[in-house]
């Protein structure tokens, strides 16, 4: 049986010699899709719920998917995007669509060109879309602003980078950290992630003490604090700078 960080790793074809998941040789038709993380992200500002994301990634023989919808909850200044995010057999980008519903009408792509990025753009429905071209390579992954859940799939694509699994336990180099490269589709910038695996803590989540692996990212335009289970699934986000915290429901 594989490990289970090998089966999460491969869920996001990051490991594809690892994938669990193929079709046997002159099968007749593409079965479901299967589901490698689905659920919902509740996002808190000052101990305030102020949006939910609503989130499922999913696997085939062809690659993976990540779809998502953010929300603004009631009371709050109304918000609406939604993105799908395709990956290649070898964890490269194959697409990524990001589209605001409300308050405006914008709408992104980004796909691969050659071998770099193109980003294609318009700001309103009836507007000439425009492109953006990027000197990045398809491996460079997508972290949106309003997107937890590709803090996730970031946070394999570190595990698969830098760490390995010894006695079913997730084992990575302490304080050592990989720079990764991104996309923000919202904003057209690209950056670099550190990402520091910083061992196990204890911290309570909804009232429940939780033995989970911490994670560090920093960039330049802030620093988040992740909390994975011992299955790899994203359970809190923390930004102390804005006071932000985003909690798996």
């Amino acid at each position: 049986m594989q490990s289970r960080i090998g089966m999460k790793l491969s869920c996001i074809a990051l490991l594809c010699c690892l994938c669990p998941l193929v079709l046997s040789a002159g099968s007749p038709k593409e079965p479901p899709a299967p589901t490698v993380d689905s659920g919902s992200f509740g996002v808190f500002m000052a101990g305030k719920r102020v949006a939910t994301e609503t989130f499922s990634i999913h696997q085939t023989s062809t690659g993976s998917s990540v779809t998502s919808e953010f929300k603004t909850e009631a009371g709050v200044e109304k918000a609406e995007q939604t993105s799908e995010l395709q990956l290649a057999p070898n964890g490269d980008l194959k697409s990524y669509q990001w589209n605001e519903k409300v308050p405006g009408d914008s709408r992104a792509l980004v796909y691969p060109n050659q071998d770099f990025l193109t980003e294609r753009f318009s700001k309103s429905q009836g507007d000439k879309p425009q492109e953006q071209p990027f000197l990045l390579p398809a491996s460079t992954s997508i972290l949106d602003d309003y997107f937890l859940i590709q803090r996730e799939v970031l946070a394999w694509r570190f595990l698969a980078t830098a760490c390995k699994q010894e006695n079913g336990q997730v084992s990575c180099p302490l304080k050592q950290s990989v720079q990764l490269g991104t996309l923000n589709a919202h904003t057209r910038q690209s950056m670099l992630v550190n990402v520091q695996y910083s061992g196990r803590e204890k911290i309570a989540i909804r009232g429940t003490d939780r033995d989970l692996i911490r994670l560090d990212m920093k960039s330049e335009v802030g620093e988040w604090t992740l909390w994975l289970d011992d299955q790899l699934k994203l359970q809190r986000i923390l930004d102390a700078a804005s006071n932000t915290e985003v909690v798996r429901d």
